[in-house]
């Protein structure tokens, strides 16, 4: 049995579901599943370099030289979002699965040091084998919020979540110019929130609801359902769980015509939306939302009668239980890779 330790920043967000669910996956692959999680701590020294990294070198030195001294304890380090240079030695071999656009210049200045990218999708594998990594593609997956009870309404949600980049305020400002539009809610982290104009037709409810707490599930699952469009407008997506959990609830999924976005929504299974201005980001490219496209996008999806909604909703729901299907044989095949 493989012993993998997971390491990570448990921020509450997409990184902690990330830990869960490829955790499951490789226990359902036969690994044995540790967690190193790293504190505010541990990413100010990762960040460190030149004359502060010469100060900690010597505690560095011997700490990991104990380390080295000791055999290591782990057959597999799988490092998620960043290189955490202080944990390599804990594991025989070691491997990354990044997020491009957060792979700042201290990540990519210690790609050396990994034995392999774990990619989350095509757009990150060819970043990452473009620049000589031995990468494969494990993908993605997202958990199944379905509940067909709940009566779909026809409203539109956008989870922003404590995100930077899903183009919220862009969206707001954008909504409040259309009052005969319905109602778009969107639910939005206080940390990342800028109260908007209030509007007749917008919910902007500023709010944290916790997964792993019951009651704020509950009604995170009441939202996703109830909604019969969600609006994901990422600007850059490296896993896109709210994309994801958005095809398992069967929504009508409006979102950026660009990766890694339409590898999650495809021609059929929700709404393509043009760019209209892309700039680097980190590893990845950041894609702004046209805004005359979004607009005869929501347009056209109001005007689809309820046989092509179901369609299109059908489709996502297909989409969504493929891809959890081959989640696990993805990992797996990754994991024997890196093992290798």
């Amino acid at each position: 049995m493989a012993s993998i330790n997971l390491v990570y920043r448990d921020n509450g967000f997409g990184l902690s579901r990330d830990f869960r669910l490829l955790a499951g996956a490789l226990r359902r692959n036969g690994c044995e599943v540790y967690a190193t999680r790293v504190d505010a701590r541990g990413e100010r020294r990762r960040r460190r370099r030149g004359v502060a990294a010469c100060l900690q070198a010597p505690r560095l030195l011997l700490g990991g030289l104990r380390r080295h001294l000791d055999a290591p304890r782990f057959d597999l380090n799988v490092m998620l979002e960043h290189l955490w240079p202080e944990q390599t030695a804990l594991a025989q071999r070691n491997a990354v699965l990044p997020n491009p656009e957060w792979f700042d210049r201290h990540d990519q200045r210690r790609l050396g040091s990994v034995d392999a990218v774990w990619a989350k999708s095509r757009d990150a594998l060819d970043i990452f084998q473009a620049l000589g990594c031995d990468a494969q593609l494990v993908g993605f997956d997202s958990e199944d919020r379905m509940d067909r009870d709940i009566v779909r309404q026809r409203r539109f949600l956008h989870l922003a979540g404590g995100s930077r980049t899903k183009g919220t305020q862009r969206l707001l400002a954008l909504w409040h110019r259309h009052p005969e539009w319905p109602v778009l809610t969107v639910l939005q982290h206080p940390s990342e929130a800028i109260k908007a104009p209030p509007a007749t037709n917008i919910d902007h409810r500023i709010d944290y609801l916790d997964p792993r707490r019951p009651d704020d599930l509950h009604e995170l699952v009441r939202l996703q359902n109830s909604h019969q469009f969600h609006v994901c407008t990422s600007e850059a997506d490296a896993w896109g769980h709210y994309l994801v959990e958005a095809l398992g609830v069967g929504a009508v999924t409006l979102t950026v015509d660009a990766p890694p976005m339409n590898e999650r929504i495809t021609p059929g299974c929700g709404l393509l939306v043009p760019y209209a201005r892309r700039e680097p980001m980190a590893l990845a490219t950041r894609y702004y939302f046209d805004e005359q496209a979004l607009e005869r996008t929501v347009n056209h999806a109001l005007g689809l009668d309820a046989h092509a909604l179901r369609q299109i909703s059908d489709n996502a729901r297909a989409c969504f239980e493929r891809n959890r299907a081959a989640f696990d044989q993805r990992v797996g095949s990754a994991l024997q890779h890196s093992l290798r």
